[in-house]
């Protein structure tokens, strides 16, 4: 499967645009952009406790090297974000590309491959961070470095923030860029992580460009009752409670709305599905089919359920320290991941009511990302997209998509940036493999890398150079 994966990438129709403006060796630009991912998987940056600043540092040094000035920002020393700008004429606003330097914890003993070795094996690239986030890190470091080394003329500055703190402690990255540094990155557009291409027969059919996401807003389910020996059944148990109120909330059908991401994803999809699929998916709408729809959704694919509604997930349950003691209280957590568009408050009542229990408290997380509107699909940057796709794959569909899961874009498009994620390609299997991002053994093609890359410099030259 490798050795086919990676002749199929080879198969690509990538080479030089008609358009091109620069001469650029992607030979040796891929295997330049392969060289720094490998050096910034090996600097572990597991968050916790983070460490970013050392990723920071190597990647000022990299800038410095090639005369690009870049400085640190960090709110502790240890966690550093850092901003490099390379200037336009300033007739148009900047753009903004945007990754995370931080990566999650690992279980290294369920690993074949040293996770902070960046192994070269096959044709991938093994290693934490791989396809979350230090591929597009790398693609923002190529393209500031080829943008410098081509002595691009730019209508708009060209910013690279490389942040702290993605995985759960944003309060030391993006947070603390905007709310004290906005001025360094505010942009037009941002350009960051959440894409997915698909590659299938040999051809990426599928580039999905990221638009909105879902809005984390976990809450905890608290129970109370009495106390007591494990040998007397008692009626405000605990522990009952809150099975029933899991059990209420885990299986509760929230309401189902389109939004014009969603709906454009499956308008779009249906064009290239096949026939049972693409009626699904045309219907999706219909108050006298969807219901059976998104049935079928839940059980084939939760993706596309998930993407149609505010999801209740329960992940968590705590409750009693002995077999033979009832306990006084008993917690649960539910992962709640809400639509842009979804009014909080009311959510978390209509939640307590579907609960229906007095003895059961919802007891909201704090909300740590904004709500933020989904960014426009008919804007110059999207078309950009777009068009870029349609050059590198002629025979792609381009799909706006809305993440189940959070990005720092969620900070950026709070504050009006429209904003898209892009990313690698890869096959259906790869995707379902248990290597991707977050699992064990994550990797990503060397070829996908080098894509990436020259999809991210096609669309900055496409929408910042000078005509």
């Amino acid at each position: 499967m490798r050795q086919v994966l990676v002749s199929f990438l080879l198969l690509i129709p990538i080479g030089v645009f008609a358009q091109d403006r620069y001469l650029v060796d992607w030979e040796a630009v891929g295997e330049e952009s392969i060289n720094h991912l490998v050096d910034l998987v090996r600097i572990d940056t597991s968050n916790p406790p983070g460490n970013e600043t050392e990723a920071a540092n190597y990647l000022k040094a990299v800038l410095a090297s090639e005369g690009i000035d870049a400085e640190l920002y960090a709110l502790e020393p240890e966690r550093a974000n850092l901003v490099a700008r390379i200037k336009g004429n300033g007739s148009r606003r900047p753009i903004l590309i945007m990754g995370h330097t931080d990566v999650v914890g690992v279980q290294a003993d369920r690993w074949t491959e040293d996770p902070f070795g960046a192994a070269r094996k096959d044709g991938y690239v093994y290693g934490r961070g791989t396809l979350d986030d230090k591929d597009n890190v790398t693609a923002g470091l190529m393209v500031m470095l080829m943008l410098k080394r081509y002595g691009v003329d730019l209508d708009r500055d060209i910013i690279f923030l490389a942040e702290s703190g993605e995985e759960g402690t944003p309060r030391v990255g993006i947070n603390y860029m905007v709310e004290n540094h906005w001025e360094l990155i505010d942009a037009e557009f941002c350009l960051a992580e959440g894409g997915n291409n698909i590659l299938e027969d040999g051809g990426v059919k599928v580039v999905g460009i990221q638009t909105t996401e879902k809005m984390p807003r976990r809450a905890t389910l608290v129970a109370r009752g009495s106390a007591g020996h494990g040998s007397v059944p008692r009626l405000d148990n605990a522990v009952t409670h809150l099975a029933k109120a899991v059990a209420k909330a885990g299986s509760w059908k929230t309401e189902m709305r389109l939004n014009d991401t969603t709906r454009a994803y499956f308008d779009r999809l249906a064009t290239i599905s096949d026939p049972d699929d693409a009626w699904r998916y045309r219907n999706v709408g219909n108050p006298a089919e969807t219901d059976a729809i998104q049935q079928h959704f839940l059980e084939t694919f939760p993706y596309h359920y998930s993407v149609l509604r505010t999801s209740v997930v329960p992940t968590v349950i705590n409750a009693g320290f002995r077999k033979n003691v009832i306990p006084s209280e008993a917690t649960a957590i539910l992962d709640i991941r809400m639509l842009p568009d979804e009014d909080v408050d009311a959510f978390y009542e209509k939640l307590a009511e579907i609960i229906d229990d007095p003895q059961v408290t919802v007891v909201p997380e704090p909300i740590y990302r904004p709500e933020a509107v989904p960014s426009p699909i008919d804007n110059e940057m999207f078309q950009t997209l777009e068009a870029v796709a349609k050059r590198m794959y002629p025979e792609t569909t381009v799909l706006p998509t809305m993440s189940t899961g959070a990005t720092d874009m969620a900070q950026v498009r709070a504050m009006g940036v429209a904003s898209y994620g892009i990313g690698p390609v890869r096959t259906i299997e790869e995707m379902n493999s248990g290597h991707g991002a977050h699992g064990d053994n994550e990797r990503v093609t060397e070829e996908a890398i080098k894509q990436l890359v020259q999809f991210l410099w096609y669309t900055i030259i496409d929408i910042a150079a000078t005509e």
